[in-house]
C-alpha cells in the first residue's frame, strides 16, 4: 500500500452479535484519506460511523479487512504496538470532551506529550501555542469545570494535535454544543487541521458543517457512498 495515503481501507467488516441475531454494520468498506484532505462521514445513528472510526484508529479489530497508516499494514498488530501507532500517528476528538478533570487545560494538552518522551517544558510549550491559536491563552490554568462547552471542546482538539499526529480522527466533534458554538468550534479544527496539515475523517449529523469538508460520505447498509451537499 502506498504511503502517499494517511489512511487507507481495504474490504472493512464489522458485524455485531446479539443473542441469535447478528448484526452487519460495515461490510466491505474501502477508503483512502489522503494527507491534509478532510473528508466527513454522515450516516443516520446506528449505520456504523462509530465502528468505522474505531476501527480506523486501531480502538477495536473489524471482523475482517486491511488497514493502513501511512502504508504500514496495523491489521495484525498487537495491542502494543496499536498503542505506539494511535499515540505518534492518530489525534482522537470526541462528542465529549474526555477532558481530565484534576488538570489545567494546559496540562491536558501537554500530558499526551510527556507521554511520548517529550520533556516537561517542551510539551508546555507546544500546548501554549497550541491554546493560543485556539483563543483560549486566558484560560491556560482553568481546569475543565471552569470553562464553557466550547472551550472545553476546543482544549479536546488542541489535545488531539499536541503530537503533530498524521491524522484526526473525530466522532461528532460538536454534538453537545449549540450551533453558534459548533460552528465556532468546527472552525477552529478546520483550521488548524488545514493549517498543520492534517489529514481528518470527521463523522457528523451536521450537513451545514459538512458542506465546508474536502468531500463527504455517507456510510448507508454498510458501504460508503460519495455524496454532493
Amino acid at each position: 500500500m502506498s504511503s502517499a495515503q494517511v489512511l487507507a481501507i481495504r474490504g472493512l467488516e464489522r458485524t455485531y452479535v446479539s443473542g441469535d441475531r447478528t448484526l452487519t454494520v460495515l461490510s466491505g468498506v474501502d477508503l483512502d484519506v489522503q494527507p491534509g484532505e478532510i473528508v466527513g462521514l454522515v450516516g443516520p445513528s446506528g449505520s456504523g460511523k462509530s465502528s468505522l472510526l474505531h476501527a480506523a484508529g486501531l480502538l477495536e479489530r473489524p471482523n475482517a479487512g486491511q488497514i493502513f497508516l501511512d502504508g504500514q499494514d496495523c491489521t495484525g498488530l498487537n495491542e502494543r504496538a496499536r498503542s505506539r501507532m494511535r499515540l505518534a500517528t492518530i489525534g482522537f476528538v470526541y462528542q465529549a470532551h474526555h477532558l481530565l478533570p484534576e488538570f489545567s487545560a494546559l496540562d491536558n494538552v501537554a500530558l499526551p506529550q510527556m507521554i511520548a518522551g517529550v520533556s516537561r517544558r517542551q510539551a508546555r510549550e507546544r500546548a501554549l501555542d497550541l491554546l493560543d491559536s485556539l483563543g483560549l491563552a486566558e484560560r491556560v490554568d482553568h481546569q475543565p469545570a471552569q470553562l464553557s462547552g466550547g472551550e472545553q471542546q476546543r482544549v479536546a482538539i488542541a489535545r488531539a494535535l499536541a503530537n503533530s499526529p498524521r491524522l484526526i480522527l473525530a466522532d461528532e466533534p460538536t454534538g453537545n454544543l449549540d450551533p453558534r458554538t459548533s460552528a465556532a468550534v468546527f472552525e477552529n479544527l478546520y483550521e488548524l487541521a488545514r493549517s498543520q496539515g492534517v489529514a481528518a475523517l470527521i463523522a457528523t449529523h451536521n450537513f451545514e458543517l459538512a458542506r465546508h469538508m474536502d468531500r463527504v460520505l455517507a456510510l448507508k447498509d454498510g458501504q460508503l457512498e460519495p455524496i454532493s451537499l
